[in-house]
């Protein structure tokens, strides 16, 4: 039997390999005794769920197990996406949430992400007291199931719609008046998943023309991965590039805690220059202060808006929930990541796709430019940054020696001194000149993700060129 195991955004398996029912019976089971043990469990649960096969299923059992253990569930009456549940979990002080999806990962995974009651995803001391409780309880019955009549009867539960409420927090962080005013149409994609209803009414509510595509609810997301990338979305740039009157693609990922950005003329802008433009925008023409964070991944690009306005960096290890605590502790004005993750002070110290695209809609209304244009003016006054990120699959002889070549690192690479060496996560060199690369061994695959950045692409492909040698040779 597999082991229960939480990743950086919760536990995830394969449908009817380790995604059972019995293991989510036991999972549940082990967040009841987390919660009980640490005196919160009278405060109850959010329960939500994305598109997928038989998540409102799985949610329904979980409550089964949560009534069980006598914890109140507050059950979203539809698939619901990851930003929203955050948001319900603080707008109702609720001990968390436990929310079943495997956000961009295909449609035979599925997922569970509990997050604590102060709304981000657990870190990992909470993860692994989970995970300990759980695989102690693997195979088992530990668990007490009320019926679902029963626990609504006894008060255990009750059906609740979180769309209102978190509508209007996100009226209050974005100027919709000023992307309806801009006269702009925008084309939404939610790749089938809980976006759904969401990003396409909040726009349409506020006077703004949209197109919308995928937009009814598949659990096989069209047979591709729903992740809001050009790999993913080729019809969906394909409509942006060939319809003259879109000014903006907005794209969210299966629980809408993603994004994806495609430009007027079907460009697709990558996470880590959404990010730096966003900051540059809400500190030049919002007049907003604030340091940002980003993760140890994520480009640099951001470094240079923030020295150019004289605000700080803060540096994370990979995995949204270290941003989070910062935007939990109001230490930043904004925190994203390189994987298209990103939130707002004032707002959840989670990802939240369907904010950041509204955030680059009024970007895009408020500066009456494009996006390439406003990239090239950013260019203009921080400099130029190129980044890629390329997956190296190990055999188990290069696998055994990985470890060697890491604990002696080259003085260079690619012509290119070493500057200095940061490990938060992974091993990162930084070189003189301010390229650099991050050598990432995974912990589930025999791969190591290879993360690179340079002033030039023609340099950027030398570095990345280097960097497999090295892990090769």
């Amino acid at each position: 039997m597999s082991r229960i195991s939480f990743g950086t955004s919760g536990w995830r398996g394969i449908f009817c390999d380790d995604f059972t029912f019995d293991n989510v019976r036991v999972v549940t089971q082990a967040i009841a005794d987390h919660l009980r043990a640490a005196h919160l469990h009278s405060q109850g649960l959010i329960i939500g769920y994305d598109a997928r096969f038989m998540g409102e299923q799985f949610a329904r059992e979980s409550v089964r197990v949560l009534a069980g253990a006598g914890i109140k569930s507050f059950l979203c009456d539809r698939d619901t996406p990851t930003p929203v549940i955050a948001f319900e979990i603080l707008r109702r002080q609720t001990a968390g949430g436990i929310n079943f999806t495997a956000s961009h990962n295909p449609y035979d995974y599925n997922g569970v992400k509990f997050s604590p009651g102060w709304g981000g995803p657990a870190l990992p001391e909470t993860t692994r007291d989970i995970e300990v409780r759980a695989n102690a309880m693997l195979g088992e019955i530990c668990f007490k199931e009320m019926p679902l009549d029963q626990a609504f009867r006894a008060g255990l539960v009750e059906e609740i719609d979180p769309r209102a409420a978190y509508f209007e927090r996100i009226r209050n962080l974005v100027d919709l008046n000023a992307v309806a005013g801009s006269g702009i149409t925008i084309a939404v994609n939610p790749l089938f998943g809980t976006g759904r209803g969401y990003l396409d009414a909040l726009l349409r509510e506020a006077g703004v023309p949209v197109v919308v595509m995928n937009d009814n609810c598949d659990p096989y997301f069209g047979g591709l991965p729903p992740e809001p990338s050009p790999g993913s979305i080729g019809d969906f740039i394909s409509l942006v590039k060939k319809n003259d009157g879109i000014s903006l693609g907005l794209a969210t990922d299966g629980d809408a805690d993603r994004y994806g950005i495609v430009d007027a003329d079907g460009t697709f802008i990558e996470p880590n220059y959404v990010l730096a433009l966003l900051f540059d925008y809400l500190v030049r023409s919002r007049q907003e202060r604030g340091d940002v964070a980003r993760s140890v991944a994520t480009s640099h690009f951001v470094d240079a808006v923030a020295r150019h306005h004289g605000l700080a960096v803060l540096e994370t290890p990979v995995g949204f929930k270290f941003i989070g605590e910062y935007i939990r502790d109001n230490r930043i004005l904004i925190g994203g990541e390189e994987s298209a993750g990103l939130t707002l002070r004032g707002h959840v110290p989670d990802k939240d796709g369907i904010l950041a695209c509204l955030l680059v809609a009024e970007m895009v209304a408020v500066e009456r430019k494009t996006l390439g244009e406003l990239l090239a003016d950013l260019y203009r006054r921080v400099g130029e940054f190129h980044t890629r990120r390329e997956n190296i699959r190990l055999s188990a002889e290069l696998e055994k020696s990985f470890v060697g070549k890491i604990n002696n690192l080259p003085q260079s690479m690619a012509g290119n001194t070493v500057a200095k060496v940061v490990t938060i996560d992974g091993c990162k060199l930084i070189f003189e000149n301010g390229s650099w690369v991050l050598f990432r061994k995974s912990g589930t695959e025999s791969m190591v993700r290879v993360y690179a950045e340079a002033g030039s692409a023609a340099a950027l492909a030398e570095l990345i060129a280097a960097a497999e040698a090295f892990v090769k040779g």
